[in-house]
């Protein structure tokens, strides 16, 4: 009997690391950011509810610009400008007030590039990019 109680338990104990695992196998974090304006933080794709999400670090230095987006890039360089990343107050960007991470429209089949781009002055302030190109397609 205490056998059978010790091998049950075994059989728990090894779908809860597989459960961990296979929900770890689900976060990618990116390189540092490198650019003119964004030189720090990275970003983590994760899936949450069947959605694509990216979230981040807390690192991350929110540029000093007029208008930071989210924007993606993917492996055939098609461009999707996104979310605006801040909500402006009188003072600025307010750290609280970030889009610290995003959900991705289901349009954007795969992510070779995550960038940090200037609506109003139409440039990249800075990317990084995954260890390859990331399928977010399901």
């Amino acid at each position: 009997m205490i056998r059978k109680v010790l091998f049950t338990g075994g059989l728990s104990v090894a779908a809860l690391v597989m459960a961990a695992t296979v929900a770890l196998a689900q976060t990618h974090t990116s390189r540092p950011f490198t650019g003119a304006k964004v030189n720090a933080g990275t970003v983590t794709h994760s899936v949450k509810d069947g959605k694509n999400v990216l979230t981040l670090s807390p690192d991350f230095v929110v540029p000093d610009t007029p208008d930071p987006h989210w924007q993606i890039v993917d492996s055939r360089g098609n461009v999707y400008l996104l979310q605006r990343l801040g909500v402006k107050n009188l003072g600025g960007l307010a750290k609280d007030r970030v889009n610290m991470s995003i959900t991705l429209p289901d349009t954007i089949r795969d992510i070779a590039k995550v960038q940090i781009y200037c609506a109003w002055a139409e440039a990249v302030l800075g990317e990084t990019t995954l260890a390859v190109p990331l399928a977010t397609s399901r």
